[in-house]
């Protein structure tokens, strides 16, 4: 009776998280799925006769410097970010889960050894390890990815390795491992299943923090490289020209905001759900 209390009690909480991170992570994501076919604008074409005009119905966002339309650039930023940061998780998802699922079944030296390597790159700040890396190897977008995959990979291996220690314990896996199953198929259809439930939180948790990581490089010049536009990129030349032009920075710390609070949304109703589904 008292977990049902709690679930009519959570479930509109859960709900109201999920509604609001769908709407703001969905205003971004349609800009980005539009950009793919149409902008109202060429996002590189300049003219010098238009800098630095106001929103209006002709420029709905204004234009900048160079009298590019910045409601097109943020257009295009958008699909820069959310390609760089959904790459960039899906490369730490997979080194994480190839190396924490068999640091946690296997533990000992194996266990040791990988969390050896993870914790001495955690232990520096990641935004510093990503600028060293991306500085010592260019600035592009596929090193900028990298680079995040990378830094973010000790992450989900932690998450992978603590579940594989609670999940192998239990009574199917032992049964399993008497019944002769090899250990690579243990891992792959027994135990990584059922991590999906914990790794899905911490997806969308590194999609927001890479999103912050790539545009604080791209606002330092290090991550997507003009003419193409990143919201970190036109933060960092509209900053010179805030006074004249606000929209230059309000428009693109906009979208910035939306995507990343639409994400942090959506993790927090998974959390509460979890949390409920717990009780």
């Amino acid at each position: 009776m008292s977990s049902q209390k709690t679930q009519s009690k959570r479930s509109p909480e859960a709900s109201a998280f999920y509604i609001a991170g769908l709407i703001l992570l969905g205003i971004v994501v349609v800009a980005f799925v539009i950009s793919l076919f149409w902008t109202p604008y060429a996002p590189d074409a300049t003219d010098a006769a238009s800098k630095f005009l106001p929103p209006s119905l002709e420029h709905p966002f204004g234009t900048d410097n160079f009298g590019r339309d910045v409601l097109s650039r943020v257009m295009s930023a958008s699909k820069y970010t959310i390609f760089i940061s959904a790459a960039g998780v899906a490369i730490a998802l997979i080194l994480g889960t190839v190396s924490g699922i068999p640091a946690g079944y296997y533990g000992g030296f194996t266990d040791r050894g990988i969390m050896l390597l993870g914790n001495s790159i955690m232990c520096f700040p990641g935004i510093l390890l990503a600028l060293v890396a991306v500085a010592v190897f260019g600035a592009s977008v596929t090193n900028v990815i990298w680079a995040l995959g990378l830094v973010f990979a000790p992450t989900f291996a932690r998450v992978c390795r603590l579940g594989t220690m609670e999940i192998k314990e239990l009574d199917y896996i032992t049964h399993a491992r008497v019944m002769g199953v090899k250990p690579v198929r243990i891992m792959t259809f027994h135990i990584f299943p059922n991590l999906v439930s914990q790794l899905l939180p911490a997806t969308v948790i590194g999609l927001a923090n890479m999103t912050l990581f790539e545009s604080g490089m791209s606002y330092l010049g290090l991550g997507v490289q003009p003419p193409d536009a990143s919201f970190g990129k036109m933060l960092s030349d509209a900053q010179a020209y805030f006074r004249v032009a606000p929209w230059l920075v309000i428009f693109p710390a906009m979208m910035l905001i939306f995507y990343i609070l639409g994400l942090y949304f959506i993790s927090e109703g998974m959390r509460v759900s979890l949390t409920k589904g717990g009780k």
